[in-house]
């Protein structure tokens, strides 16, 4: 696994140690190692006191390559920091996209009210339908009851539009 380490030399006996200060996680993905971890380093003699490195270690702690950060620092600093992508600029985008979750989360909400909303007004309207087919039907049933009445007991009553011709022969009358 890549690692990011600093050379570190014992004054007193020499040696030289590897402090171990990120982890590469994955292409683009780096964890700070907190607190760095330290590793022994045997024939780094060709890297100075604080110097960064780039040190590919196995998983039994074994260093397979190291080699200078110059490049890789070099290519961090084109990268991400020429173009203006700074520490503010990437806590600013994290605020904005945060608002935009918050922003997507209320109109999600209200529109899951709005839904909620509408599907109590359509049960709402059916109720009304169902209570008005049902009076339709209570009068329909009394004009029968009705109708059989006043045919039982010979009765007519006058068509409505008999009503309106005889009121017409009436003004006729009086014009």
């Amino acid at each position: 696994m890549l690692h990011l380490g600093e050379v570190q030399k014992n004054d007193k006996d020499g040696s030289i140690k590897l402090q171990l200060l990120a982890r590469q996680e994955s292409d683009d993905c780096w964890a700070v190692i907190n607190p760095p971890e330290s590793i022994s380093l045997d024939g780094a003699n060709a890297f100075h006191q604080g110097s960064l490195v780039l040190v590919d270690i196995s998983d039994n702690q074994e260093v397979l390559d190291i080699q200078s950060a110059k490049e890789w620092v070099l290519n961090f600093v084109h990268r991400y920091l020429t173009i203006g992508i700074t520490p503010m600029f990437l806590q600013e985008e994290v605020t904005r996209t945060e608002q935009w979750r918050q922003d997507l989360t209320l109109q999600s909400q209200d529109l899951t009210r709005q839904r909620a909303e509408m599907e109590a007004r359509r049960e709402n309207i059916q109720a009304l339908e169902i209570e008005l087919k049902l009076q339709q039907q209570q009068m329909e049933e009394r004009e029968a009851k009705l109708q059989d009445q006043l045919e039982k007991y010979n009765i007519t009553l006058p068509d409505e539009d008999d009503e309106e011709d005889e009121g017409d022969k009436g003004d006729e009358g009086d014009g």
